[in-house]
């Protein structure tokens, strides 16, 4: 069953239908359904999709040669495999398909692995000869950081010449149901919480089984498919992991400052800096400022908060690191009942505010809110508040801040998930928070919450306010 990726596909149909060549490179973090999409792609097609493995650069010429002959090109007549991967990649012109050739490489990083120069061969096969054929190459990847900073970056041989670059991200939450028809919304905003976006997760859960049933089996059993998932991604794409492993609990624990997380690992400040950008490039924490704040104070070390971008790793820090000696000697139903049921409402509850943003860009994007922002996140800043005659400066949050280019229209809003309707204080609160003398506009404000409202606070929700429930989401 392939589910989403609607607009993935657009994007890869109108290139292929593009009167140009193109060359394309798509990449994404592991298990992020990078292939699935591509063989979704190509399924109607006389595509040539070529899987790489990590194996020797001959064995890899041998096999890539072997997918290529196999179409039926004209060398095929004298040729059991091509000499060199100039002539191999040349070929791709060759390919008898009576429209666009396509040749699609999977983990075009192996490829590059024993043979380094790839990228300058494929740079000079594409300046001299492929950007006038009829062709259209996809590159793939999972390695990030080698993709970003080896294969696209400037100084590097492929720099300038892809036609299109997409990076695939986790499904939004909008697709849980599709997976989990028969969860509540509750439950499923809980999958979304533990395992993200992520469909190869996500097909890990029987839907015909209770989510406690699923996290024992699927999750906390030694064996089963993603109980070392997270040590196997760290080992793949970083050295250290001990020390990544430090770094990470901490943020995963709510240290999410620089000082936090020294305090937490005792690892030296100018250390947990390079970690922490190893981090970032990889997909796994992100640097996340005040959605108002200015170049200047974003360019200052102190103000951002790092957080985990990836929610199984947040999850598997945050429960089940600490947990490791206990499920290792199989108590997993242990581990479920004091460690992980006791604070899930919790843990959910921080991915209810994602998916809350999630439903503003949807709604943003269809033209169905009072303006069109250009920046969306979180808000918090000092503000001076005077009480009883006296100016204090005190430290202020907004879940969600929505805001025009001009920063002249704003949308406030908060995220309540907990066991209880919203009160009408929830939005004197709100418009009480945010330091309008500072930022003038027109103000706009809207309360999101998973159990509803009361009725006081819908009698008070004027034309400028506007109340969504969970279900709406």
């Amino acid at each position: 069953m392939f589910i989403g990726r609607t607009r993935e596909l657009e994007f890869l149909q109108e290139r292929y239908d593009s009167a140009r060549a193109e060359l394309i490179v798509l990449y994404g973090r592991r298990r992020i359904g990078k292939t699935e999409l591509l063989q979704q792609f190509a399924r109607d097609k006389e595509a040539v999709f070529y899987a790489c493995t990590e194996c020797t650069d001959q064995e890899q010429l041998a096999r890539f040669s072997k997918r290529l002959l196999q179409t039926g090109m004209p060398a095929a007549r004298f040729l059991h495999a091509f000499p060199d991967w100039e002539t191999a990649l040349s070929s791709v012109r060759e390919i008898p398909t009576a429209g666009k050739k396509l040749l699609i490489i999977d983990e075009f990083p192996y490829m590059c692995a024993n043979h380094p120069a790839l990228p300058s061969i494929l740079q000079n096969l594409w300046d001299h000869e492929l950007s006038r054929a009829n062709v259209m190459i996809i590159l793939c990847g999972s390695a990030m950081s080698f993709i970003e900073n080896e294969l696209l970056a400037e100084r590097n041989p492929l720099y300038g010449r892809a036609t299109g670059i997409y990076k695939l991200l986790p499904l939004p939450f909008v697709h849980i149901r599709e997976f989990f028809p028969q969860y509540t919304q509750e439950e499923c905003l809980a999958v979304y919480a533990i395992l993200g976006g992520i469909p190869y997760y996500l097909i890990q859960f029987q839907p015909d089984k209770s989510l406690e049933e699923n996290i024992r089996t699927n999750l906390l059993q030694k064996g089963c498919v993603l109980y070392s998932e997270v040590e196997f991604l760290l080992r793949q794409e970083l050295r250290e992991t001990s020390v990544y492993n430090s770094i990470i609990e901490a943020v995963a624990l709510g240290n999410n400052t620089l000082a936090l997380i020294h305090s937490k690992t005792q690892l030296e400040k100018s250390k947990i800096s390079v970690y922490l950008k190893n981090l970032m490039e990889i997909g796994i924490v992100e640097r996340e400022f005040s959605i108002l704040s200015t170049m200047k104070e974003r360019a200052g070390s102190g103000r951002g908060l790092y957080q985990l971008t990836d929610a199984y790793f947040r999850f598997w820090y945050a429960f089940l690191y600490s947990s490791h000696s206990e499920l290792e000697a199989g108590d997993v139903q242990g581990v479920w009942q004091h460690v992980i049921a006791p604070q899930l409402h919790e843990f959910v509850s921080r991915t209810y505010e994602k998916v809350c943003i999630e439903y503003l860009r949807a709604r943003n994007q269809a033209g169905e809110l009072p303006f069109h922002f250009v920046k969306i996140g979180r808000w918090w800043e000092k503000v001076t508040r005077t009480v009883e005659g006296k100016k204090h400066s005190v430290s202020e949050e907004i879940d969600i801040v929505a805001a025009d280019r001009a920063e002249r229209q704003f949308l406030l809003a908060e995220c309540k998930f907990r066991h209880a309707p919203a009160d009408i204080d929830v939005l004197r609160r709100l418009q009480d928070k945010f330091p309008q003398k500072k930022y003038h506009g027109n103000y706009h404000y809207m309360i999101f919450s998973f159990y509803g409202f009361t009725e006081r606070l819908r009698d008070a929700a004027q034309e400028n306010v506007r109340l969504v429930s969970g279900e709406e989401i």
